[in-house]
């Protein structure tokens, strides 16, 4: 007589088995990081429309895919479904936290105005605070470079009624930029220009990291053009300045209010635009 140690019954012990887990919903919000398993794809979401969803890499390649299971999520199994749509609830607030008048509209400009750097320190600071400016009447200007500040200055003519609040990139001690704002800062137009910048070489550091999938920006080599150097470690195109731009606008995507920058930029802008709606006279 054969001793079997499985059992002849398969079915014997069919009741003690575990149960099978169904996977938890769970809401496809913006930046959530998920992999299809499938294709081994692992990306954030970037946008839900209708059933699909689509995610983006490190490297910003996208891909759809459809809403339901087949994803992991921090390596357990989950049902993507499309996020909720809520109620507006509370005090309605601008992309800067500003509280949102009802129905406002924009005022005439004031003679004030406020300077930037370039192009994209303009775009980021019109995504976040541009319903404040429009409600305040302050218009923004880049100025394609921190050198061209003096010209600039002596075509606006400022005065104690008719303030500049310049935002500059790289303002640290010992740095050109900072013996520019010291120059401007002390000499005629001292009381009507405000100068003020935060510590990063360029204005693409002020979006928090975490906001691209990262833990830290990368660090490039000073013989590197900076946004170059980026756009080379995280692996996009960088052959010409449409790339560059490019690159931006996939960053500046990732930007939805001011809680996805740092506070040495947000207090900077709070403190200029503070500074030119508060001239006297300066409507």
């Amino acid at each position: 007589m054969t001793f079997d140690r499985y059992g002849s019954d398969v079915l014997a012990d069919f009741s003690r088995r575990p149960v099978r887990q169904a996977a938890p919903k769970l809401e496809a919000t913006l930046d959530l990081v998920v992999e299809d398993i499938g294709t081994d794809f692992c990306g954030s979401v970037t946008a839900v429309d209708g059933k699909l969803v689509q995610l983006e890499d490190r490297h910003g390649k996208r891909r759809t895919f459809p809403l339901g299971g087949g994803f992991l999520f921090e390596g357990s199994p989950v049902i993507l479904v499309a996020p909720a749509k809520k109620a507006p609830t509370g005090t309605a607030r601008t992309a800067s936290g500003s509280v949102k008048a009802p129905d406002a509209r924009a005022r005439v400009a004031r003679a004030s105005r406020i300077f930037v750097e370039g192009r994209h320190d303009a775009e980021l600071v019109e995504k976040v605070w541009g319903d404040d400016l429009r409600a305040e009447g302050v218009v923004v200007e880049y100025l394609e470079g921190v050198d061209h500040l003096d010209e600039a200055l002596r075509d606006f003519a400022p005065t104690t009624e008719r303030r500049v609040g310049v935002l500059v990139d790289h303002l640290v001690q010992g740095s050109k930029e900072s013996r520019i704002a010291d120059q401007v800062m002390t000499g005629k137009y001292s009381g009507a220009v405000l100068i003020v910048g935060h510590p990063y070489i360029d204005v693409w550091q002020s979006v928090k990291p975490e906001r691209l999938g990262i833990t830290a920006w990368p660090t490039v080599p000073r013989s590197i053009e900076w946004k170059h150097g980026i756009c080379e470690a995280f692996g996009w195109p960088h052959d010409d300045q449409a790339d560059i731009a490019a690159a931006w606008q996939r960053i500046l995507g990732r930007v939805r209010s001011y809680t996805d920058l740092e506070p040495e930029l947000l207090g900077r802008v709070e403190q200029l635009i503070d500074f030119v709606t508060s001239a006297p006279g300066g409507e």
